[in-house]
């Protein structure tokens, strides 16, 4: 029996959501007022009941999520929220304190993965341990929510007005990394890997180790700017590239070549739109006139850490 399961948190994420729904739903000022609470109200739901449910329930409550976004259906109300003479009276008297609640998340993310999966009672287990580290983070963000609010002396209602405001800002694209990740499962189900491994093998001499390394790595990088997301591209690039020709052909280390992999895939977030809540919404968030001004800055080091990251796998993945 596990204390704190990520089936906790989901439930705790999913009370949250519908509270936000609820919200919405209320203000009759809304300017979409039906949609959004549906929209999130749905969301809601996934997480509360996802496990519970026939899994093409699940696909059914997505499609409707999709076609509220695709019909302009969600969005968010223009909020005034605190002035900038009360913001800035605030974080006069917090000071460094308001650091408090955001190092809370990581440092109860480190300790829960190294320590709190490992404290049980016989059976009876503190944290689920196939999922400490998620489950930790999880953690973090209930405790850092409950010190800030207490740190603030804000009033109850304020993590959901305050948080449902944030949600509405970035709207559905908040939802977007899972989708993507789902869709690179669906293409290594449809086969799409080994499409990829004969095209690879068709137009690039793999027969040299490096050059099967400059592939896998570059693969990644293009196949996440084209989905969003490295982990939608890792599972298609690694069965149709890093498997085949860096680990049966050449004899790679597959730890090595996945973990370094990943990064490569993380240089593609760097560069595309298709990850609108990295790129697209801090812009937004920010005010910026120019919306892909976070990937134009962004561009040079994507570009660096690629080429460092293709050198370091070489030297490594067939050496250890």
């Amino acid at each position: 029996m596990k204390l704190l399961s990520l089936n906790l948190f989901y439930v705790v994420a999913g009370i949250f959501l519908g509270l936000v729904a609820a919200h919405i739903a209320l203000d009759r000022n809304h300017p979409r007022r039906w949609g959004s609470a549906l929209f999130w109200g749905l969301l809601a739901l996934v997480f509360l009941i996802g496990k519970s449910v026939p899994a093409v329930w699940v696909g059914y409550l997505l499609l409707v999520l999709v076609g509220l976004a695709a019909t302009n259906q969600v969005g968010g109300k223009a909020e005034a929220g605190p002035s900038l003479v009360e913001r800035t009276a605030s974080a006069l008297k917090l000071g460094n304190r308001l650091f408090i609640p955001a190092l809370l998340i990581p440092a109860t993310a480190v300790i829960g993965t190294f320590l709190l999966g490992k404290i049980h009672v016989g059976d009876f287990w503190l944290m689920d341990v196939t999922n400490v580290t998620v489950s930790s983070v999880g953690l973090g963000a209930v405790v850092a929510a409950i010190v800030g609010w207490r740190l603030t002396g804000a009033p109850a209602r304020t993590p959901v007005v305050e948080g449902g405001r944030l949600l509405q800002t970035i709207g559905w694209a908040i939802i977007l990394p899972q989708f993507l990740a789902a869709l690179g499962g669906i293409f290594a189900r449809a086969g799409v890997g080994p499409v990829v491994a004969d095209v690879v093998a068709r137009a690039l001499p793999t027969q040299y180790s490096f050059i099967a390394v400059l592939a896998y790595c570059v693969g990644m990088a293009l196949f996440t700017v084209c989905m969003g997301n490295a982990f939608a591209a890792f599972p298609v690039i690694t069965l149709g590239i890093g498997l085949p020709f860096i680990v049966q052909q050449h004899g790679g280390n597959p730890a090595i070549m996945a973990a370094i992999g990943m990064l490569c895939g993380y240089c593609g977030t760097l560069l595309t739109p298709m990850a609108a809540n990295f790129n697209v919404v801090p812009a937004l968030l920010l005010e910026l006139k120019d919306k892909n001004a976070v990937i134009k800055a962004q561009v040079p080091i994507a570009l660096t850490i690629l080429a460092a990251n293709v050198a370091l796998m070489y030297f490594c993945v067939y050496r250890f």
